[in-house]
């Protein structure tokens, strides 16, 4: 008799099994990463020793510091031959390295202020998808605000700053219907017209909601290459863009001028044009006149960004197929609106890295104003701060303390712009 073959139908599913453990979590990330061949294996092994030999090395100094002696000799006295750091030059000169020696300390709450209002304002335009587009009018208000809170003075100068600004935008944009030209020099007009009349008003009410004002000779420690950093950066980018747009311009003259303008630069060291800024550039102006330190190496620091921005927006026009300009054409976009609506967009994306570079180079490169007497946070170690006689010898402490701060900025720099290439990305790769 023969066995009969029943077909079996399951009619409950069966429970979800988790996935083996090289196949999840944190093993299936060291495999895959770490310890996925030979050769991968034997040098993570080697770099899991050479940090171990690091940290090994420098934790006896750093578990040691002391942070409460008032100089270097009652360091030396404390440790007593021991191997340990002497962050009390940290703890005692904080303000100096952060301020200067000269801002008074009674107002550190001022441009620190500032400081965290430029979060605030630079938001809406960072992570321009997560917050509403009227919060704009805050980043336009942040650079008249961020000068009140560290200069002081009157409200009115601000103020009046800014109306001659907006006043120069509305000129043009009524003006520039009939010609670019008439535009431009018309908004150069108004702006001028408003700030006379400004200048004249807040003359006359100098002490109208005014701050305790502070020269500019009293600034310096990391608030100084904050300062420097920032707006420079912000001023290089449209100048770049307007130079790199003037450089592939039909019109002989400004493409020769934009030409010009950045192979100049671009050849010409930064410490140099900043010796420019500090003494050449005071026998060009009338005997007597007064021309602001800080405000010469800002349009120095920013001429010299804005040519290499300029070569990093070109090189990402450059790279766009002619067919997008060809696209601009046939919809019957003049010039300024395919480059606002389809070029500049994609010439942007695609030079992200370079302008990031140039930023964090330049924010570098604002330690190079030590070599012209301004005390920024370089120039107060190697100042007053080694130039003492209870600190002289100190280092490792300080030029450590420097690095970590840039370290934080520019780290946090080329963070963000990693994640806007992931935002702008439009491959799904």
């Amino acid at each position: 008799m023969m066995r009969s073959h029943e077909a079996f139908v399951r009619h409950q599913m069966l429970p979800q099994v988790p996935p083996p453990a090289s196949q999840a979590g944190l093993v299936k990330w060291l495999r895959e990463n770490l310890f996925s061949s030979l050769s991968n294996t034997v040098l993570t092994v080697l770099s899991l020793l050479a940090l171990w030999w690091v940290v090994m090395a420098a934790w006896p100094w750093l578990s040691n510091g002391i942070w409460t002696t008032t100089s270097l000799k009652e360091c030396r006295e404390v440790l007593q031959g021991e191997v340990g750091a002497c962050f009390s030059v940290l703890a005692e000169r904080w303000n100096q390295l952060l301020f200067g020696f000269k801002y008074p300390s009674e107002l550190y709450g001022r441009p620190t202020a500032a400081f965290l209002l430029l979060f605030i304002a630079g938001a809406p335009v960072l992570f321009y998808k997560s917050f509403p587009r009227y919060l704009l009018l805050v980043t336009a208000a942040y650079p008249f605000i961020a000068y009140w809170f560290i200069w002081g003075g009157t409200i009115l100068i601000p103020v009046v700053a800014a109306l001659g600004l907006i006043g120069a935008m509305l000129v043009f944009r009524r003006l520039s219907n009939s010609s670019f030209a008439t535009g431009f020099f018309g908004a150069v007009a108004a702006a001028a017209v408003i700030w006379w009349i400004g200048g004249k008003i807040s003359g006359s009410a100098p002490g109208f909601m005014a701050l305790q004002e502070v020269a500019s000779r009293d600034m310096g420690g990391f608030m100084l290459n904050m300062l420097l950093g920032v707006v420079c950066v912000s001023l290089s980018l449209p100048i770049g863009i307007l130079l790199a747009l003037g450089r592939q311009s039909d019109m002989l003259i400004i493409k020769w001028i934009c030409v010009v303008f950045i192979e100049f630069i671009r050849g010409v060291p930064l410490i140099t044009l900043l010796f420019v800024a500090n003494v050449v550039l005071a026998y060009f102006l009338p005997p007597g006149t007064s021309f602001d330190l800080i405000l010469r190496v800002i349009i120095m620091i920013t001429m010299f960004a804005s040519a290499y921005i300029a070569e990093v927006i070109r090189g990402g026009l450059a790279a766009l197929p002619t067919g997008q300009y060809e696209a601009a054409n046939s919809l019957g976009l003049d010039y300024a609106q395919s480059m606002q609506l389809i070029i500049l967009p994609q010439a942007l994306k695609i030079s992200i890295p370079g302008i990031v570079n140039v930023a964090v180079g330049l924010f570098k490169d604002t330690t190079l104003v030590s070599v012209i007497s301004m005390f920024d946070l370089v120039g107060m170690i190697r100042g007053p701060i080694l130039g003492s006689t209870s600190w002289n010898g100190v280092y490792w402490e300080l030029f450590g303390f420097a690095a970590l701060l840039f370290f934080v900025v520019c780290y946090g720099i080329s963070q963000y712009s990693q994640w806007l290439e992931r935002q702008l990305r439009t491959d799904h790769r």
